[in-house]
Order: C-alpha cells, then sequence, then structure tokens
C-alpha cells in the first residue's frame, strides 16, 4: 500500500483519514508500513494453509468483502501492524509528533528475581515504545471508515477485529532493564517498556483465529450475540465473524479463492502443510527441481561478501 495512493483517494476517505492525509502524511506513510507489516506476517502465519493470504488484489479484495474468519485475521493483524509501525517511528525518532514513552507517572518496574538484585534501586530510562500513540493513530485511521453513522452487524465486527489487534500489541509489553554498577554488580537498573516482537503478535492472534467466535447481530442492530449453545461471549481480544469460510479447494474469483492447484505440500505431514489437506483429496505428484543458491561465501576486506552459484536438486510435492 502505498501511501501517496491512499491520499490520492482522499475524497473517498472518512472524516479522520482524510484529515491525517491533509495534515500529518507522515503518519499515513507508517500506516501503509504497517499494513504492509501486517499482509507479510499474515502470508507467513497462513504459508501452509489452503488461503495462504495471498496478495492478489482482485482475489485479496473479496477476502475484505466476506465476514469469514479470514477476513478477521487480516482486519486483526494489519490494525496490529499499523500499531506497532507507528510506535516503532515514534521510538526512532522519526515521528516529530511523538518520541520516547512519558514514564513519570508509572508505578515502578518488577523486582528482578536472581542472585545479588536484592535491594537493588530502579529508575525509568531508555526510551520505553509511545504504544499509546501508536494504538490511537492505527484507532484514528483503520477504525474510521466504520464509524459514519453505521450500526450493521458487518461494521461490528470490523471495529471488534481491528480492537483486537492493537490489543495484541498493547496488552504485551514487556519491561526490560539494565543493570549498572562496578564490575558487573546492579546497584541501579534503568527499565524502560518494549512492543512484542511482531511474530509474537502474529502467533498470538492466529491462536484467536484458530478459537474465533461465529457471531450474529442483536436484534438492536448494535449488539453481537455468540451463535451456538452455552457459548461464553468473546472477550475484547477473540476474533469474531459471522460467515463460515468457503473450502479454498478450488480457484473462485467471487470468494478470493485461488485454490491449491500447483501448491507445494508436505507428503508425510498429518497437519494442514500435509498434502492430504492442502490439496483437498485430489493427490498429489512428485516433481524434482534444480534450484540455484549462493554457496562457498567468502568475506573480503573492506566490505564485500563473495559467493559463488550452485545447483541444488531439490525433491518437491506438488497438489494436482
Amino acid at each position: 500500500m502505498d501511501p501517496n495512493s491512499i491520499c490520492r483517494k482522499t475524497k473517498r476517505l472518512a472524516g479522520k483519514q482524510a484529515e491525517l492525509c491533509q495534515l500529518e502524511p507522515e503518519i499515513v506513510q507508517e500506516v501503509a508500513k504497517g499494513t504492509k507489516l501486517g499482509v507479510r506476517e499474515c502470508q507467513y502465519q497462513f504459508r501452509f494453509r489452503r488461503w495462504n493470504c495471498t496478495s492478489h488484489s482482485k482475489y485479496f479484495g473479496k477476502i475484505l468483502q466476506q465476514d469469514i474468519r479470514e477476513t478477521a485475521f487480516v482486519y486483526a493483524i494489519t490494525a496490529a501492524g499499523v500499531s506497532h509501525a507507528i510506535t516503532q517511528a515514534c521510538s526512532m525518532g522519526e515521528l516529530l509528533q511523538c518520541g520516547c514513552e512519558l514514564t513519570r507517572s508509572r508505578a515502578p518496574p518488577s523486582p528482578t528475581v536472581g542472585p545479588g538484585t536484592e535491594g537493588t534501586a530502579w529508575e525509568w530510562g531508555g526510551c520505553g515504545d509511545d504504544v499509546q500513540f501508536g494504538y490511537e493513530k492505527s484507532q484514528q485511521f483503520m477504525d474510521a471508515k466504520n464509524k459514519k453513522g453505521k450500526n450493521d452487524i458487518r461494521a461490528l465486527i470490523d471495529l471488534h477485529n481491528n480492537e483486537a489487534g492493537r490489543l495484541a500489541v498493547r496488552s504485551y509489553m514487556r519491561t526490560e532493564c539494565k543493570c549498572h554498577g562496578l564490575s558487573g554488580s546492579c546497584t541501579l537498573r534503568t527499565c524502560w517498556r518494549k512492543m512484542p516482537h511482531f511474530r509474537e503478535v502474529g502467533d498470538r492472534l492466529l491462536e484467536r483465529f484458530n478459537g474465533a467466535f461465529k457471531v450474529m447481530g442483536g436484534n438492536d442492530g448494535k449488539t453481537l450475540i455468540p451463535v451456538g449453545d452455552n457459548i461464553k461471549p468473546p472477550d475484547k481480544q477473540d476474533l469474531i465473524y459471522s460467515a463460515d469460510s468457503p473450502d479454498f479447494c478450488s480457484a473462485n474469483r467471487k470468494t478470493g479463492s485461488l485454490g491449491t492447484r500447483g501448491r507445494v505440500c508436505n507428503s508425510t505431514a498429518m497437519d494442514t502443510s500435509g498434502c492430504d489437506l492442502l490439496c483437498c483429496g485430489r493427490g498429489h505428484r512428485d516433481e524434482t527441481v534444480v534450484l540455484e543458491e549462493n554457496c562457498l561465501c567468502r568475506f573480503h576486506w573492506c566490505c564485500v561478501v563473495q559467493c559463488r552459484k550452485c545447483s541444488v536438486r531439490q525433491e518437491l510435492s506438488l497438489c494436482i
């Protein structure tokens, strides 16, 4: 997603989105980076599934128009990516509107457990991640299109999944500390808060995807009700959807499915990457391919790495 292309569509954007384009284009640039970060993570997490988060625009757009579980994950991971990218830019000093986290009013960090840390003094320092700023800007931009007086189930679901993605970043901040003192002692600790690595965010949201809740709209048009008997309502960090997913076995533009024909599968695995599941029972064929890769690499002073090209034969299993 190119930030310029986002803002060229200003007339079609909701109020807050258009406002950010006009007043804070550098924030929109980080929104674009965060969206790409989210899509890359989606492709990693779904690399062994029938739907592999393809970035093919015609098919990807069809996924976004539905209310299936895959749509829920895309909304959550992109909202998380935007929050993460903006917060990271703040910490790197790339945005004038923000910087390191303000820690004056924050409670002290948890005491370190270990030898030699009893009675250790502490102070907030370093450059903590201002995750609240990233959270708020992600909320302003990603939620804007669903806030134009719409109370339909689709808007409620999208807003919920956006929030679940942001919380997968904000709710799992970690405290990092550095010891100071003579001869490696820890007479003083300087501590700061950091975001989780984005791979952790993706892993956590995939767990939520696997346990996603199916919902339907309440009679008032403003609430969502879980489908099924004796099912607890989803919390803010759960992913929700309202329609069942297609099987993604065959190519279908209407559903955004590219199908699995020609996909590489694992002939010995029993999980989603296995040929039985990935190929939808159609079977697979084995094929030998010759690939070129770097080998015999040497470092030459200074500062070049030179490699040779080696041919490697590889056995692949491909879905029929």
